[in-house]
């Protein structure tokens, strides 16, 4: 399996879709429901830090006489 941790945003989305999907058919076992879910939590905490990083990169985008005249990482703050 991935490292959830170095995942984009659109492969953990995938990889959550997948998950909820076979959750949602019944044919997992318990343990493997309850693995399923747990990798289901850390994807989609992934997913919250990825768009809530490009919230903070959009929001950094400054504006001088309406043109945008760059960004500031949200590493770098």
């Amino acid at each position: 399996m991935t490292e959830i941790a170095t995942m984009s945003f659109e492969d953990a989305m995938k990889e959550l879709e997948a998950v909820v999907s076979r959750l949602e058919s019944g044919s997992a076992s318990l343990d493997e429901s309850i693995r399923l879910y747990e990798r289901g939590a850390e994807l989609r905490a992934r997913c919250e830090a990825c768009l809530r990083e490009a919230e903070e990169r959009v929001e950094r985008i400054t504006l001088a006489q309406g043109q945008p005249t760059g960004t500031t990482p949200a590493e770098g703050l």
